[in-house]
């Protein structure tokens, strides 16, 4: 059900890939994870309990429910069993080891609908923001009536389908990896993430302004053209370059932090 609601649902496309992710990463750092193993009986049968009895009260209460959201019912007790597995058969110091390839199974989870819904509307609202603020940058003479914009012989909306919620999902969970590969502070690993989400409304933003423009300069089909439809990974690889500086400079910052730390205090001599 899972798999074919990730091909059926294009923002969910990313959900088939989390095991293999996570595998991945469980592999490439099997020698700091497992360097310690033992039997955690106690936390590990506590999540197993609590997995099995979600998922019968989710199964007894989702009926009424959208099918995306009894997926995502269905699925959280999964990935927390799964948890408990991990810790009943590795103990609790592989686990704050491998925490993050742990945690990283939850992205398997579908967003509920109450979440999903709220995230569409605040990527929305930000993008027709930036878009009308860099139309006034350029000089573009555009009328705003809430996500309807009226350009020079192009109306247009700034519909659901036009922010990309797919690419968004894809670009914070790369924000996610590279903080876990690439950074070593907590701190540091959730600015990174943090600076992700003005970048997911800048490029949309930058995104329905171009196709906006070539439309009105170049010609009126690239609003509805194969650019519009299947052009979101330009878009994308420009936030991804738009994200390397900023993890670039949290990588210069920790540097800096740890020769500082390193470097012998200083003694001052007595007169």
């Amino acid at each position: 059900m899972l798999v074919r609601f990730s091909f059926q649902q294009e923002h969910y496309s990313h959900i088939i890939l989390v095991p293999l992710v996570s595998a991945s990463l469980f592999f490439l750092e099997r020698k700091r994870i497992f360097s310690h193993v033992e039997t955690g009986w106690g936390p590990g049968l506590g999540l197993l309990v609590a997995g099995a009895l979600l998922s019968w009260l989710g199964q007894r209460h989702s009926a009424a429910l959208s099918g995306n959201d009894q997926l995502s019912i269905a699925m959280f007790p999964v990935v927390v069993i799964w948890v408990g597995a991990f810790l009943l058969c590795y103990g609790a110091r592989a686990f704050r080891v491998g925490l993050f390839p742990v945690l990283f199974l939850f992205l398997m989870v579908p967003i509920p609908d109450f979440f999903l819904d709220r995230a569409v509307f605040w990527l929305q609202t930000g993008s027709a923001e930036a878009s009308y603020v860099l139309f006034q940058l350029l000089g573009v003479p555009v009328l705003r009536t809430g996500f309807i914009f009226s350009l020079p012989g192009v109306p247009f909306e700034v519909a659901k389908e036009c922010i990309g919620i797919r690419s968004s999902l894809v670009l914070v969970i790369m924000s996610l990896l590279a903080g876990h590969l690439f950074l070593r502070s907590v701190w540091t690993k959730a600015v990174l993430t943090l600076a992700t989400l003005p970048l997911l409304i800048v490029k949309n933003g930058i995104r329905i302004v171009t196709l906006s423009l070539l439309s009105i300069y170049v010609d009126p089909s690239f609003l509805t053209g194969s650019l519009h439809h299947r052009g979101g990974i330009v878009f994308f690889l420009l936030a991804l370059v738009l994200l390397a500086p900023v993890l670039r400079l949290l990588q210069k910052w920790e540097r800096t932090e740890r020769s500082a730390r390193q470097q012998p205090p200083v003694r001052l001599q007595g007169a």
